[in-house]
């Protein structure tokens, strides 16, 4: 049997569905008007403990979210609402032009801890990084969630390689 590719292992992994999150991180301010938040679109996100509160999400070891978590040790975990596909599609982009923000209406609430959440997420995960651990391109975040803010609202959905719709 030949080996695996990476390509058939995308196949394969693009047929669970999943919902999609939106990391959000601080970052350097480019200018006044900027609110010096960056986001990566995610999907490989769990829950890990409820005692303490737990997550874990798999963020890629060469994209900008992975140094800035670890530098920042805060970041928020966001569940988008179906109808904010294109904001999955902009937060997938590793450079964010801070004037596609009011474009795509997305604004930010700043936590009392300082970590940046989307203001219309269905749910917003207030999280402290607990560890890190190496997995092949990929680093597990571990997390403590402080502080959960939900809203109604149909999640986003992620299968075969294009966002879906919520439907019961």
């Amino acid at each position: 049997m030949p080996p695996l590719t990476t390509d058939e292992f995308r196949k394969a992994l693009s047929q669970f569905p999943t919902g999609v999150t939106i990391l959000t991180v601080m970052r350097e301010h480019e200018h006044a008007s900027d609110p010096g938040v960056h986001g990566m679109t995610a999907n490989s996100f769990t829950s890990v403990s409820l005692e303490p509160l737990q997550i874990l999400v798999c963020v890629d070891t060469r994209a900008k979210t992975h140094t800035l978590v670890q530098k920042h040790k805060f970041f928020g975990v966001n569940f988008l609402h179906e109808d904010h596909e294109s904001w999955a599609r902009f937060f997938a982009k590793p450079e964010q032009h801070p004037s596609e923000l009011e474009r795509l209406g997305i604004k930010f609430r700043i936590s009392e801890r300082g970590t940046p959440l989307l203001e219309a997420a269905i749910v917003q995960l207030d999280c402290e990084l607990v560890s890190v651990t190496q997995a092949g391109d990929h680093s597990i975040f571990l997390a403590q969630v402080h502080e959960i803010d939900t809203h109604d609202g149909s999640p986003l959905l992620f299968h075969a390689g294009s966002f879906k719709r919520f439907s019961s």
